[in-house]
């Protein structure tokens, strides 16, 4: 069955710096930030991340915080649209 998410582009995820390295940085910086021990430790932000991933039913969500992954699935997902459209 064909679906819209396909579990293979959870390695592409380091393509998301080829368009904007510099901006790739920084989003890195702010989700190391949010991710960082603090009040909650860094298991306990990844087990609500993983909690809410399953709550909004995005598969490539669950895999990435399933692997300690990030949120840019969509912008993986955004990627593959925008290579379709391209070509």
């Amino acid at each position: 069955m064909e679906t819209y998410y396909h579990p293979k582009d959870l390695a592409k995820f380091s393509d998301m710096s080829k368009g904007s390295p510099q901006l790739w940085d920084k989003f890195m910086a702010y989700y190391g930030a949010v991710f960082a021990e603090g009040a909650l430790t860094e298991r306990e932000k990844a087990l609500i991340a993983l909690a809410v991933a399953h709550a909004v039913q995005c598969p490539y969500c669950i895999d990435a915080y399933t692997r300690g992954g990030a949120s840019l699935v969509h912008g993986v997902q955004m990627r593959n649209v925008v290579n379709q459209l391209s070509m």
